[in-house]
């Protein structure tokens, strides 16, 4: 079994011990890019990740082996004190699946990059690019609890002006983000429901879908409880 001691082929070579042909085939069907996949599930990798522990160095060195579980194996062990926004550059060319994205978002999050790479990524034409601008407002809806309200709101215009792009993990992720927003406190549902009823009368047929999606959530009666019990008294 690897530890923190470990280097990169060893970890590679147990890696190859754990391939499932049967996993692999379950992950295409989940749309994940399965051509450089071991089909080792994510709990198996985050327990791996807990033995083998941080080491920034050996993370890149993982994620240039192009191993869809050696890269995420990479994200769940890189410093995110270490983090700059160059190295999440340099891992966002390599983005070709939304699997990877979205656990990369968590950690660009945690990593505190997200001001200077959300609106950077959002204006990025490559579509995993993209998305991870908005998967990262997702999280940060979610995990950035002390975050001043109003710089989620404030992410809002970015999400409407980019509602009308089709594709389809584009689409999905600011879907995503503005739901997440609304469903983060009472300050925030108001401004997020808003938009999604805005853009739920748009002409444009990704604009009305992102809308539409979004307005049946955030007026659902399970997440208006929610948002009630959140409301300071």
């Amino acid at each position: 079994m690897p530890g923190p001691a470990s280097d990169t082929d060893d970890i590679v070579a147990h890696l190859e011990t754990l391939r499932s042909e049967a996993n692999i085939a379950g992950m295409a069907r989940y749309g994940i890019v399965t051509e450089r996949a071991l089909g080792i599930s994510n709990p198996v990798m985050q327990k791996l990740a807990r033995t083998v522990g941080r080491n920034h160095a050996r993370a890149f060195a993982l994620w240039d082996t192009g191993i869809r579980e050696a890269r995420m194996l990479a994200i769940y062990t890189f410093d995110p004190k270490r983090l700059t926004e160059a190295e999440a550059w340099k891992l966002a060319a390599d983005f070709n699946s939304w699997e990877i994205v979205d656990t990369a978002a968590d950690l660009f999050v945690e990593a505190r990059l997200e001001a200077a790479l959300v609106p950077a990524f959002a204006a990025d034409e490559r579509e995993f690019v993209r998305r991870t601008a908005f998967a990262m407002i997702a999280g940060a809806a979610v995990h950035l609890k002390n975050e001043p309200d109003a710089s989620l709101i404030g992410l809002l215009p970015l999400i409407e002006r980019h509602a009308t792009d089709p594709r389809n993990f584009v689409r999905k992720a600011v879907n995503w983000a503005l739901r997440n927003i609304g469903k983060r406190n009472p300050a925030c549902h108001a401004p997020a429901l808003e938009l999604a009823q805005k853009l739920a009368a748009s002409d444009d047929k990704t604009a009305r879908w992102i809308g539409k999606d979004a307005v049946r959530e955030l007026t659902s009666d399970k997440i208006l409880a929610a948002i009630e019990r959140k409301r300071p008294r």
